[in-house]
């Protein structure tokens, strides 16, 4: 999405981050993998991605209500389980 929405530079740039430890990458584990799946099937109608849905199971499993994304239409419709709706960032 950052590459479509900004440029292959934006994008580069962001992986770029995540190599200089800016950002932390988390490992799905067997649990995310069956709560993306019912997300996938669940919110079949936006659709949602399973890039997205990753998203949601980490942050139900770490427990963080806020999401930065570029995709606040998807996000603003998903219910996860741990708050009633997600904080999008930015604002």
């Amino acid at each position: 999405m950052l590459g479509k929405l900004g440029s292959p530079k934006v994008e580069a740039g962001f992986l770029r981050s995540l190599e200089a430890g800016i950002f932390t990458l988390i490992e799905l584990t067997e649990t995310d993998l069956l709560r993306i799946a019912s997300l996938v099937e669940r919110y079949s109608d936006l659709p949602l991605g399973s890039a997205d849905a990753s998203v949601v199971a980490i942050a139900e499993r770490l427990r963080i209500p806020e999401v930065l994304t570029l995709d606040a239409r998807d996000f603003s419709v998903v219910r996860p389980a741990h708050v009633p709706a997600f904080v999008l960032l930015p604002a």
